[in-house]
């Protein structure tokens, strides 16, 4: 039998690898990061109940953006900016290809 995957999804996985290899490297202290996605987790629980899969992960995205972008590490242009390029070559991937930006 295999075992069920811990991440339901590949990029909930390569956000918590980015997230781990950012503490290490020293961008920010788990303490701190803790703190912070708590106030996520419970200011996103207030309006829905969060289930562990992509509302789980957005609301880890939303903290480690919010926290790198308080913390000076990134500029928040540059990050809607990058997110932006990723949707839009997501969206233009075939089904089932390798998502890619130009």
């Amino acid at each position: 039998m295999r075992p069920e995957p811990v991440f339901e999804a590949p990029w909930h996985a390569q956000l918590f690898a980015l997230t781990v290899h950012l503490n290490e490297a020293g961008h920010f202290a788990w303490p701190d990061w803790a703190e912070r996605f708590g106030a996520t987790l419970k200011r996103h629980g207030l309006e829905r109940e969060l289930n562990g899969g992509d509302d789980y992960f957005l609301a880890w995205l939303e903290t480690l953006e919010t926290l790198l972008t308080d913390t000076g590490a990134a500029e928040a242009t540059a990050l809607r900016d990058m997110r932006a390029a990723w949707e839009a070559a997501y969206l233009r991937t075939p089904h089932g290809a390798p998502v890619t930006l130009d």
